[in-house]
């Protein structure tokens, strides 16, 4: 009995002794965040510095997918970090004919290619702008079609370069960088199913 009575007390001095601790607030916001506008595409400038150099990766790029050989085309897509499903996820797109990869690259008509970077806000002063040019990392979205006269219609907004069987364009997102005085790129090929 009185084991009980000094456990009893003690588990009453404890709960005594213990802070009280309000429920936390969520750090959720509580409404739901407005959507925001997809930023439109424009094609890059030709004057751009940055032209040449999304035009040569796009260039490697499309030989690498074009030789359908994973040895060369898994390098230019994060190499040891590209992952097994992503690998698998590239094969399917050359390989399968619903993809928009192969009438954009393997037809035997004339491939077009358009370089499309995201469209600046019409309020960024012209020094904003320069700042943005003379960058040490970018990024552009680089699209394939085949055949036509090259006045294909391309995406307006990233959305739109999702590879969805139906395409007439096929896209990759290349990430480029001139920091520390040796230029990389690495290329993303991202693939929406349809709904």
């Amino acid at each position: 009995m009185r084991a009980m009575l000094i456990s009893s007390a003690l588990v009453a001095a404890f709960a005594l002794s213990a802070p009280v601790v309000a429920a936390p607030t969520s750090l959720l916001p509580t409404e739901p965040e407005t959507a925001q506008p997809s930023s439109r595409l424009a094609p890059l400038a030709a004057d751009s510095a940055w032209t040449p150099r999304f035009a040569a990766a796009a260039d490697e790029l499309a030989t690498a997918l074009r030789s359908r050989d994973e040895a060369q085309w898994a390098p230019l897509l994060g190499g040891q970090w590209l992952s097994a499903a992503d690998r698998a996820r590239v094969r399917n797109l050359l390989g399968d004919r619903n993809s928009p990869f192969p009438p954009a690259l393997f037809s035997h008509g004339a491939t077009h290619r358009a370089i499309l970077g995201w469209s600046a806000p019409a309020s960024l002063s012209a020094d904003e702008r320069a700042a943005i040019e003379n960058g040490q990392e970018a990024e552009a979205l680089v699209c394939w079609s085949a055949g036509g006269n090259g006045a294909e219609a391309w995406p307006s907004t990233a959305a739109e370069a999702d590879n969805r069987p139906g395409r007439s364009y096929a896209c990759a997102r290349i990430a480029y960088s001139i920091r520390g005085g040796t230029p990389t790129w690495r290329a993303f090929i991202e693939r929406r199913e349809p709904a």
